[in-house]
């Protein structure tokens, strides 16, 4: 409309000037290059002004115009509502009680009790290795240690009666104590030849066959794993020292499960790694179904910080100035009593999710702009959408 205006206004003062003075193309025809120039600066002059008085009738409109438009907005009412901040790491399922068994004694493994996937009991005998003839040297020395000890039991009644001399009673007595310390060295010994189950458990793997000659130390033969004490480990990021620690609450998520289980920290580590500035944290995980496995991967949502009484409000509804204060525009009144959108500068702080805390610059039961928060200017008249 301003355009079409101005083309209206522009033809007619041309058409007016051509009837009292020589028309454009008369000039041009003229070939005089001074009175060309003189018409181009007149008719500029005019351009200049017709602007300017289209834009103050312009101004005028819009501030007489009762039908002008206003903005149509929707707001959205703050509340206090508590607000549990988590942050999200990645660990591995654990558990100290598995266990590959070694033997204590080298020989042939002469036995193994038990297959993969069995359960066992602590102390239950797993396999057997072949003693090297160990059994019969123990029989030998129990013949010697009877002796030694009816022996001693001789000395000591004629040492008590006061008959024979000390030396033959203190020479039994050492005799029979050696005896008995060899004997149990060598029950110690054989002992080391049964393999037993250090815990309750399942054997995950027999790794040995029978048959298999083995040594200490060297070689695996069973694989014994608990499911009962299992716990997820995780590496913290420094920054979170003084907020997760022991006790702190965690939702532990088991994407491959499907499902997620409410716990705590139960240890946090006194070690921060330098290559990765971490440290170490441990939270027990209940298996009474035996469905979580070591190695599993766990995520944790660990609460690191709690406010009963914030303000949250979605991240989009701000926005940011030159000097990087942030704002939000709220419902307000002007000295006539009309609606307004008023801009409210604030300050935020933890983020969760598409959520934003509010610190500072806005209070419960405000009134913020929602839809159209982008498109207004501060104490601009504006209607709320009901």
């Amino acid at each position: 409309m301003k355009n079409i205006l101005y083309l209206l206004f522009i033809a007619t003062t041309i058409v007016a000037c051509g009837n009292k003075e020589s028309s454009v193309q008369e000039i041009i025809d003229s070939k005089d290059i001074k009175a060309i120039r003189a018409k181009k600066k007149a008719l500029g002059s005019k351009i200049q002004t017709i602007e300017s008085e289209i834009e103050q009738l312009s101004a005028a409109i819009e501030k007489i115009d009762p039908n002008k438009k206003i903005p149509l907005v929707t707001t959205l009412n703050v509340k206090n509502t508590v607000f549990n901040h988590y942050i999200e790491l990645l660990g591995n399922v654990e558990t100290k009680q598995n266990l590959v068994l070694t033997p204590e004694f080298p020989g042939i493994l002469t036995e193994v009790y038990v297959t993969e996937g069995q359960a066992v009991r602590k102390g239950q005998l797993l396999a057997k290795i072949d003693d090297g003839g160990l059994t019969q040297q123990l029989a030998q020395m129990q013949i010697q240690s009877d002796l030694a000890k009816t022996t001693f039991e001789r000395q000591q009644r004629l040492w008590n009666q006061k008959i024979g001399s000390e030396i033959q009673y203190l020479q039994a007595k050492a005799s029979y104590e050696a005896q008995n310390k060899a004997l149990s060295q060598m029950r110690k010994n054989i002992a080391k030849t049964a393999v037993k189950a250090p815990f309750s458990g399942r054997i995950d793997d027999v790794i040995t066959e029978k048959g298999s000659v083995v040594a200490p130390g060297q070689t695996p033969l069973l694989r014994i794993v608990s499911l009962n004490n299992m716990y997820v480990e995780a590496a913290v990021p420094e920054k979170y020292i003084s907020t997760v620690k022991k006790g702190t609450d965690v939702v532990v998520d088991f994407p491959v499960l499907g499902t997620s289980l409410n716990a705590n920290v139960r240890q946090a580590g006194s070690f921060i790694n330098p290559a990765s500035r971490t440290y170490t944290i441990e939270v027990a995980v209940p298996n009474k179904n035996g469905s979580i496995k070591p190695n599993l991967t766990a995520k944790l949502r660990i609460n690191d910080y709690t406010n009963t009484k914030a303000l949250l409000i979605p991240q989009n509804l701000i926005s940011e100035n030159a000097e990087g204060a942030q704002y939000v525009y709220a419902i307000g009144k002007n000295d006539k009593g009309i609606t307004i959108a008023k801009q409210q500068t604030i300050t935020t702080g933890k983020i969760q999710g598409d959520l934003i805390e509010v610190l500072t610059g806005i209070k419960s039961n405000d009134q913020l702009i929602s839809e159209g928060a982008r498109s207004v200017k501060n104490n601009q008249v504006v209607e709320v959408l009901k």
